[in-house]
């Protein structure tokens, strides 16, 4: 018939694996969680449910960052310096065309999977923790004023 609705398909989250996979990413399965890496920058992407408009999009548990060995450094903010901590606590100073990559990388990996690129996302690297010297450890215990006087 000529007024016939289209069936629309169902996006499934090994169907945002494929187009991954088919924009250049290497994909596979870890523990539950899949490893997305491409060119020394890697993320872990779990199925997400669904966005505000009811399509499926993956959820990303750890966010890109670099492979060092076998594990994902994160992107960390001192304040003066971004660095990339690894889980195991391996720490490095992170230079210019690392973020560079990894900015590709996030931007390339959204489009691939049909996700909204956000503006601010856009515009740079995004560190996924925010370590300030001067807030070290204020959350612990109690600490004097500077106004006050101590004994």
């Amino acid at each position: 018939m000529f007024f016939r609705r289209e069936v629309i398909k169902k996006i499934t989250f090994d169907d945002h694996m494929k187009a991954a996979r088919d924009a250049g990413f290497r994909v596979e399965s870890a523990g539950g969680k899949t490893r997305i890496e491409r060119k020394g920058i890697a993320c872990f992407a779990e199925d997400g449910g669904t966005d505000l408009d009811g399509k499926p999009v993956p959820r990303f548990t750890v966010k890109a960052g670099m492979v060092v060995g076998n594990e994902i450094a994160t992107l960390t903010d001192g304040g003066f310096q971004k660095f990339f901590i690894t889980p195991s606590g391996k720490k490095m100073p992170a230079q210019a065309w690392q973020l560079a990559a990894i900015q590709n990388f996030q931007e390339d990996l959204r489009e691939a999977l049909g996700m909204t690129s956000l503006y601010n996302e856009a515009m740079g690297t995004v560190s996924n923790k925010y370590l300030y010297d001067r807030v070290e450890g204020r959350d612990k215990g109690t600490n004097d004023k500077p106004w006050q006087v101590t004994a």
